[in-house]
């Protein structure tokens, strides 16, 4: 692959040239595609691989937003203010709190119009919530998957006749001496390269938790996690950033997940666990507040003897997990162990039966008493962990990165300055995120709400300042 770089030029001769380009086509390219055409813009979204997927196609899809209609339908009481305030607190205040403002006002247009104007059949998740949301705000297509959301968005993009150029990797920016992005150079498999001029570009690349060089500069923490995440991460973004001057921030920030099944690489997701489920050592011990967020467990699972854990739960918590299609792709890849008993389970498992039952028989103690355990967990109001038991053996790992490029309210790059680049844009892993400097600010579904608010916000501004000409 040709080595990703930024080339200084005022004229540059190009094939075609288009009001919105936009690298990569996951969720968040797709939205900004969606949203840029909506606002007549003529657009081309160019992606790596055959079809588009992105990391959100390795997600369940889950959109957090604050007033949705969805949300209104089923009688939730919810408002930006508050959504707002779920992350702040998550973070500890240490992010950037005008975006997250931002973010949380626009996330009910974003479900709105994806909804209603293209058919994406999003609908509330039910039952639970998720650690750090206070109230039901996720939104997900029936399967509870990403990749199912990332076909409903292709085929929105099909009826709007937006063109996907696939099999082709952007690696070079041409930026003149205004520090306007005038084209872009796409190189296919074969080595040949395609020179396409641009009124606006929406960098919408992910982050570079693929690059396993910058992983360990950046976020040394993650040496032994396993990598779940778009190959096509590669820091792109960041390096053209570098280059250009822009700002960035939170480069240590990531969504780690501390339930990926060892050997397997099947997300085994987190209700299980908010619902009351535990995660043990080999010796059968707990250690840690599982519940405090399935991002900063990544590291605690990591430091366990072999680098991972079992997460223990139940048939209650079963019939929980049964609608998400990662957890149906668990059961028929064998991850599941069950058992009718501790002792069973713990020997089907290879773990400390003493250590396994000691650590049940705490939290139905904790369950009674209305406590919190040493780590600060409570179990106050759930069931207690009966027969058959299940479990699952489990790693860290790291899903993609959150801090990146840092924008405005419109998803306009900035500079160092905090001057905005005149026609260049960022959402996504591409762009800093709402999670603070480290794992433990990552609140579920910070990573979906970025990637389809700040794409729309960009589609929808490119097309309406750069509809004029391209190439200019």
């Amino acid at each position: 692959m040709a080595e990703v770089e930024v080339i200084r030029a005022d004229n540059v001769e190009t094939i075609a040239d288009i009001p919105v380009v936009i690298v990569g086509g996951g969720g968040t390219g797709l939205v900004a595609a969606l949203a840029a055409h909506d606002a007549g813009a003529d657009v081309l979204v160019i992606e790596r691989d055959k079809s588009p997927a992105g990391t959100t196609a390795m997600s369940t899809g889950l959109i957090p937003a604050a007033g949705s209609r969805i949300q209104r339908a089923r009688g939730i009481d919810d408002s930006p203010e508050r959504f707002a305030q779920d992350i702040i607190a998550k973070t500890k205040g240490r992010v950037d709190v005008a975006m997250v403002r931002r973010l949380a006002e626009q996330s009910a247009h974003t479900i709105d119009w994806l909804t209603e104007t293209h058919g994406i059949a999003l609908s509330l998740v039910e039952g639970f919530t998720y650690p750090g949301h206070s109230v039901l705000r996720m939104h997900g297509m029936p399967g509870r998957s990403g990749g199912e959301l990332m076909g409903a968005l292709a085929d929105a993009c099909e009826r709007a006749g937006i063109s996907i150029l696939t099999e082709a990797t952007v690696d070079r920016l041409y930026v003149n001496g205004d520090d306007r992005v005038i084209a872009i150079s796409a190189t296919r498999p074969d080595g040949s390269s395609d020179i396409i001029g641009c009124g606006a570009l929406i960098l919408a690349c992910c982050g570079f938790a693929g690059d396993q060089a910058m992983v360990t500069e950046l976020i040394p923490e993650l040496e032994h996690a396993t990598f779940h995440g778009h190959p096509g991460n590669k820091g792109h973004a960041i390096r053209w950033g570098q280059q250009l001057g822009a700002a960035m921030a939170d480069l240590s920030a990531y969504q780690g997940h501390a339930g990926l099944a060892a050997g397997y690489g099947i997300p085994i997701l987190w209700p299980l666990i908010v619902e009351g489920g535990i995660q043990v050592n080999k010796a059968g011990h707990r250690f840690a507040n599982e519940a405090s967020g399935y991002s900063e467990q990544a590291v605690k699972v990591l430091e366990q003897p072999g680098h991972v854990a079992w997460s223990i739960y139940d048939e209650t918590r079963h019939q929980v997990m049964l609608q998400f299609e990662d957890y149906q792709q668990a059961i028929s890849a064998g991850c599941l162990v069950t058992a009718d008993s501790v002792q069973e389970l713990a020997d089907k498992c290879g773990i400390g039966a003493e250590g396994l039952a000691e650590s049940i028989a705490d939290t139905w103690r904790l369950v009674d008493n209305g406590q919190t355990d040493r780590f600060g967990r409570s179990f106050t109001g759930k069931a207690k962990l009966a027969p058959p038991f299940y479990a699952v053996r489990v790693t860290g790992a790291l899903f993609h990165t959150q801090g990146g490029l840092e924008v405005d309210a419109d998803a306009r790059i900035l500079r160092a300055d905090r001057t905005p680049f005149p026609n260049l844009y960022a959402g996504g892993g591409a762009a800093r995120g709402i999670s603070g400097p480290a794992a433990d600010g990552y609140i579920a579904g910070n990573g979906l709400l970025t990637a389809t608010t700040l794409g729309r916000l960009a589609g929808t501004h490119a097309a309406g300042h750069h509809i004029a000409g391209a190439g200019c």
